[in-house]
């Protein structure tokens, strides 16, 4: 809409940087994994299962039990320098993973890495 098209306007007004350079930026702080679709038998036993592992709740992925979780779109788990949302299609047979971390390129590659191979083996 308009407002927020005005808002990015007035930031590249302030800033006084182009706005590629304002988005690379910010992409530098927080990267992030891109949405990653894998098909799986059962979406829902997968949710459940990751869930256990990655808040401690059950398992033994010895994962911090510190975690803030959100259900309102899938499964988001989020942890003091990384977070990730797992969420089912509700057209196909398939999950869809999002990972992103604070400034940590290589830590959110890791945790991609990690989940992915749980999600795999499902």
């Amino acid at each position: 809409g308009m407002i927020p098209w005005l808002l990015v306007a007035e930031l590249v007004a302030k800033k006084g940087q182009p706005l590629s350079q304002l988005v690379a930026d910010r992409q530098l702080a927080y990267p992030v994994s891109g949405e990653i679709n894998r098909k799986v038998a059962d979406p829902a036993a997968l949710l459940a299962r990751i869930e256990r592992d990655y808040t401690g709740t059950g398992g033994d992925a010895g994962h911090n039990v510190d975690a803030a979780i959100d259900h309102t779109d899938g499964l988001s788990v989020a942890y003091k320098e990384w977070r990730f949302n797992l969420r089912m299609s509700n057209t196909e047979p398939v999950v869809r993973l999002n990972v992103e971390s604070r400034g940590d390129v290589r830590l959110m590659q890791e945790k991609t890495k990690e989940l992915l191979a749980l999600i795999d083996k499902a």
